[in-house]
């Protein structure tokens, strides 16, 4: 395959984010000019979800997702699931999430991230769609959940920086582990983790705004700069970037459901 016509997937952006507004055409009309083919743009509450759902609308290389962050978890009250269910009603809702926990910022208390991710893998359970799952600092925890539930729900970490041992629990429950800009900061110190997840389990992203790759870095994020991030992850594979680029591209179309291209 030529490298020069390669097909990415950005599996997890955030379009609807205010630093996006205004430009989000343009955005993806870069994206597509860098060779990304199709993205998700991730939902992080009720509100946020509509707002992605008219850009997805709009745009037919575009879906998205409904959930509840664990950041704004205590900001909605019983209310806010069911209104994710009736929002997920809708052919461009791909997935459920992002949802998760997050002990780094405890935005909301753990105990109701807790019960929150709870209630997004029922919910994922019984509209059969996958589970889009952010964790940061609460490893055990999230290892302990996924245990619970494994071969109930098909599930991703996404942006995964986590240990070792939540990275072994996520791929023997089947889930797919995804990797960010993360990956090509200087710093960043688990290149064994990038080579130990099976290929069929592998995913990449931008979470732009944030995390822009180097040589980006610093700088607002944005879908197109997902080719970085298969450079970077390729070559710590050792595989070829057309194929990384076709096999990730593969792997995001099966796990949202979507026609293989």
């Amino acid at each position: 395959m030529d490298e020069t016509t390669l097909h990415l997937f950005d599996s997890h952006c955030h379009l609807t984010d205010e630093k996006f507004a205004g430009e989000v055409a343009d955005v993806i009309t870069r994206a597509g000019a860098a060779g990304v083919v199709r993205m998700v743009t991730i939902s992080s509450d009720p509100d946020d979800a509509e707002a992605a759902l008219d850009i997805a609308h709009a745009h037919a290389n575009v879906w998205t997702t409904a959930g509840i962050h664990p950041h704004a978890v205590a900001e909605y009250g019983k209310d806010a699931i069911s209104r994710v269910a009736d929002l997920a009603a809708d052919e461009r809702i791909v997935g459920i999430g992002e949802t998760g926990l997050d002990y780094y910022y405890e935005n909301s208390p753990r105990s109701a991230q807790r019960q929150a991710l709870r209630r997004h893998v029922e919910l994922a359970v019984d509209l059969a769609l996958p589970l889009i799952v952010h964790s940061r600092e609460a490893d055990q925890d999230t290892i302990a959940i996924i245990r619970e539930v494994e071969g109930e729900v098909f599930g991703v970490l996404h942006c995964f920086d986590g240990s070792t041992d939540l990275l072994e629990t996520g791929i023997e429950a089947g889930w797919m582990i995804s990797f960010s800009g993360l990956v090509t900061f200087k710093s960043y110190d688990k290149e064994g983790l990038v080579r130990a997840v099976p290929p069929d389990q592998l995913l990449i992203e931008t979470d732009s705004p944030y995390l822009a790759p180097v040589p980006n870095r610093g700088k607002r994020n944005e879908p197109a700069f997902v080719r970085a991030v298969a450079e970077a992850v390729a070559r710590m594979r050792g595989e070829v970037l057309a194929d990384l680029a076709a096999l990730t591209c593969r792997n995001a179309n099966r796990f949202y459901g979507l026609p293989q291209t």
